[in-house]
């Protein structure tokens, strides 16, 4: 009992729950497994999922965007990585494993806006692109995954583009695949923090 009560401590301590809908999620016993789970790595230095967490949310507060977003993009923070526990690493890869995927299943419990359906689902597509076309040099391929992209998030690409330079903008990780957004994809508003 001891330990459960410290575990909500740390857990409302790092990331400071604002509405009923966050504190419900934060309190999913699945949820909370998935937050203390990782080991410092490139990327993530900060080893736990909690602590990537928290410092997306300190980039989430430093945007100058309406409410509605804001909580957009703090229940993406939530939930886009807390999955990575039970994801498949297997190769060749099971999409349907990937910890976005498993991500977007949990949060369909709780959350029916599509918008942040949609972006915990493909949070990771932008790099995944860029990686295909700059790491794998395989041009065609990483531009086909990148439209594919384009055309699933057109209707909010903003509210994309910002999450995944809250995210991109945490641990050690490599700058090169937000500056390529910024730089290459059109009708968005470049913002900095």
């Amino acid at each position: 009992m001891k330990n459960i009560l410290l575990q909500t401590d740390i857990i409302e301590g790092l990331l400071k729950p604002e509405t009923d809908l966050e504190k419900k999620i934060l309190n999913d016993p699945e949820f909370k497994k998935g937050l203390f789970w990782g080991k410092p790595r490139y990327g993530h230095p900060e080893g736990k999922i909690i602590y990537h967490i928290a410092e997306v949310l300190k980039n989430i507060d430093q945007l100058q965007i309406n409410t509605h977003t804001r909580q957009q993009l703090r229940l993406v923070a939530f939930i886009h990585d807390t999955f990575k526990n039970i994801e498949d690493r297997n190769r060749p890869r099971d999409w349907s494993k990937h910890h976005s995927a498993l991500a977007r299943t949990f949060a369909e419990r709780y959350i029916n806006d599509e918008i942040v359906l949609n972006i915990i689902q493909h949070h990771d597509e932008a790099f995944y692109s860029w990686r295909m076309q700059y790491v794998f040099q395989d041009e065609e391929k990483g531009e086909r995954r990148m439209q594919k992209l384009l055309n699933n998030i057109s209707d909010y690409l903003q509210t994309f583009y910002l999450f995944f330079k809250c995210d991109t903008q945490t641990g050690d990780k490599n700058q090169k695949p937000i500056k390529w957004f910024e730089e290459t994809v059109a009708n968005i508003e470049v913002v900095s923090f």
